[in-house]
């Protein structure tokens, strides 16, 4: 079948130069791809491939709602305009967090202890 038909089509840079490469490597072009695709398609009388809307399980939903909830109220939590920064805040707030884990095991026995002492 002569091919004498033109297919225009815009896509980001960056997905067609990855599209190239990944194609390249089965030995085929673009073009070779997009005419496969269109050929699968009829033959089998819709998209070749599965349309879904992904299923999410119960804590990325959670967090999908919190998101949605923040940006309603900003006073819920804060927000960042730099990654270094919020970075640096998290960390910290890991480290506060881990010393006073560490200091209230460290008082647990002598809390024990003193209570014991008290009990008899």
């Amino acid at each position: 079948m002569a091919k004498n038909a033109n297919l225009y089509i815009r896509v980001d840079q960056d997905i067609k130069t990855r599209a190239e490469q990944l194609f390249a490597s089965f030995g085929i072009t673009v073009t070779d791809a997009v005419n496969m695709f269109l050929h699968k398609a009829i033959m089998v009388g819709g998209l070749p491939f599965d349309v879904l809307i992904p299923k999410l399980n119960e804590e990325t939903l959670a967090a999908i709602k919190e998101v949605q909830e923040m940006k309603k109220d900003p006073s819920m939590g804060k927000s960042y305009t730099d990654v270094d920064e919020m970075m640096k805040e998290s960390l910290a707030l890991h480290e506060n967090k881990k010393l006073k884990q560490t200091k209230n095991s460290k008082r647990a026995p002598i809390k024990q202890k003193r209570e014991a002492t008290k009990n008899n």
